[in-house]
C-alpha cells in the first residue's frame, strides 16, 4: 500500500473511528452545546460535533479542515435541522478567514495533530471578535509523571501511526500562553482507554 493510498483513504477512516469512541463523544458533548452566535470549528474532520450545536443559539458553523476525505464526511455528517454549515479547505496555522469574524471557536481533539499549536491559538484569537470564547476539549499530556514519561516514550511511533498526533502536548496551559484567559477546565483520564493517550482536558476561555 503507498503513503498516498494510506494518507487519503484509510487514515480518515482510522481516524474518524478513533473519533468517534463513546468517551470521546461524550467529551465533545460536554462543550459544543455551549457554542453560541457565529462559530469556527478547526480541524471540523468528519463532522463529528455537528449533531451536538443547538440552532436555537448558533447561526451558522463554519469548519477548516486540510482533509479532503474528511471535509466530505463532514458535508454529509448528521445536524441538527436548520443549522447553517460551510465547510472550507484550510489548516489551523493559517485560516482563509477574517480577522474579528467569530463569536466562537470550537477546538475539539484537534491540537494534538496541528504542526503548530502556539499558531493554531494564536489564529484563533486572531478571528474571534472582543469577547469571542474559545472552546476546547482535547488530549494530551497527562498530569501524573510516570504517565507522561510513557507518552514521551511512545509519542514518535504513535505520530508514524496516526497521521502525526502528539500524546505529550499541553493543553489548558498552552491556552492560557497564548493570551486567552481560562475561565474553567477539567480534566479526566478517558474511561477504558489506555492512560499515556487518555488524558483529556476541557473547558471554555475567552479573548
Amino acid at each position: 500500500m503507498t503513503m498516498g493510498i494510506w494518507d487519503r483513504h484509510v487514515m480518515p477512516r482510522l481516524v474518524s473511528c478513533a473519533c468517534a469512541s463513546k468517551p470521546v463523544m461524550k467529551q465533545r458533548q460536554k462543550v459544543v452545546p455551549t457554542a453560541f452566535g457565529e462559530v469556527l470549528e478547526l480541524g471540523i474532520g468528519g463532522g463529528l460535533n455537528l449533531r451536538f450545536y443547538d440552532p436555537s443559539r448558533v447561526r451558522s458553523v463554519v469548519g477548516v479542515d486540510p482533509s479532503e476525505a474528511l471535509r466530505q464526511r463532514a458535508l454529509a455528517a448528521p445536524r441538527p435541522e436548520g443549522l447553517r454549515v460551510e465547510v472550507h479547505e484550510g489548516i489551523a496555522e493559517a485560516l482563509p478567514l477574517e480577522t474579528g469574524s467569530f463569536d466562537c471557536v470550537v477546538c475539539t481533539f484537534t491540537l494534538c495533530s496541528v504542526q503548530s499549536p502556539e499558531t493554531a491559538l494564536a489564529e484563533a484569537r486572531r478571528v474571534l471578535r472582543p469577547g469571542g470564547r474559545f472552546l476546547f476539549a482535547e488530549h494530551g499530556l497527562a498530569p501524573d509523571a510516570g504517565v507522561a514519561s510513557w507518552q514521551r516514550r511512545v509519542e514518535p511511533v504513535w505520530k508514524a501511526m496516526a497521521g502525526g498526533c502528539h500524546l505529550s502536548r499541553p493543553i489548558t496551559d498552552a491556552i492560557a500562553r497564548a493570551g486567552f484567559v481560562i475561565d474553567h477546565s477539567q480534566g479526566i483520564y478517558l474511561p477504558g482507554t489506555p492512560r499515556i493517550l487518555g488524558w483529556s482536558e476541557w473547558g471554555e476561555a475567552r479573548v
